[in-house]
This record gives C-alpha cells, sequence and structure tokens, in this order.
C-alpha cells in the first residue's frame, strides 16, 4: 500500500470512528470539537447532522481509498472543503467565532483527498 493511500484510509478511519463517537458517546463526540451538548430537538439536530457528515465522510473515504475508487474522494473532498467555507462564512457572515484549527484542518484535508482523487489509482 503506497503511503498516500494509507494516510487516505486512516482520514476514513478516524472520520468513522468520529461518526460513531456521536452516537455513542456523545458528550465527548461533542467536546472534541468546542461544542456543549445541546437539549431536546437541538440534540436530535446536532448529534443526527455530525454523525450524519462524520459518518458519510469516513465511509466514503474508505471506498476511495479502495483500488480503482480514487475518485470517489471528490465526494468528501468537497463536503470537508465545503465544511471550511461555510466556517468562513459564518466567521464573515454570523458573527462565529474564526474556527482556524478547525478550518485549516479542513482545508488540508480537502486538499488531500482531491490530489489522492486525482493521483491514487495511477501509484498502484
Amino acid at each position: 500500500m503506497n503511503r498516500l493511500r494509507l494516510i487516505v484510509t486512516l482520514l476514513g478511519v478516524f472520520f468513522t470512528v468520529q461518526g460513531l463517537g456521536f452516537l455513542l458517546a456523545p458528550q465527548r463526540a461533542v467536546e472534541s470539537l468546542g461544542m456543549p451538548l445541546l437539549d431536546g430537538l437541538a440534540r436530535s439536530t446536532q448529534l443526527g447532522d455530525f454523525a450524519a457528515f462524520f459518518l458519510v465522510g469516513g465511509l466514503s473515504i474508505l471506498y476511495g481509498s479502495r483500488p480503482g475508487n480514487a475518485r470517489a474522494l471528490l465526494f468528501p473532498a468537497a463536503l470537508i472543503g465545503g465544511a471550511a467555507v461555510t466556517r468562513t462564512l459564518a466567521w464573515l457572515l454570523q458573527g462565529a467565532d474564526f474556527a482556524g484549527m478547525f478550518i485549516a484542518v479542513e482545508v488540508i484535508t480537502g486538499v488531500l483527498l482531491y490530489r489522492a482523487a486525482e493521483t491514487i489509482d495511477s501509484r498502484l
């Protein structure tokens, strides 16, 4: 397994485990993203949306890490890169705190997945 495929696979595992965390250990999962655990309908939205984001992202990364499937990495690249864009817009337009560390991780991850989608299968 080449280095880039290994990194992508580890990212997929990380995202999938993070998604499961929102279902199995929600207090810890939300705290890792700097949030309190909300109540009522807000908790349903918080846990459901974040679990879906990380599970779909992680599982699609794992799918894309398989030989012959690298182009599928464009979808989680767009999802994660889109999170960086919308976080930045929340800061610019809605008065949210600037989440520089999260944005940096999302940009790096999105670019890495995009690059992997373009090159990983050619390195078999």
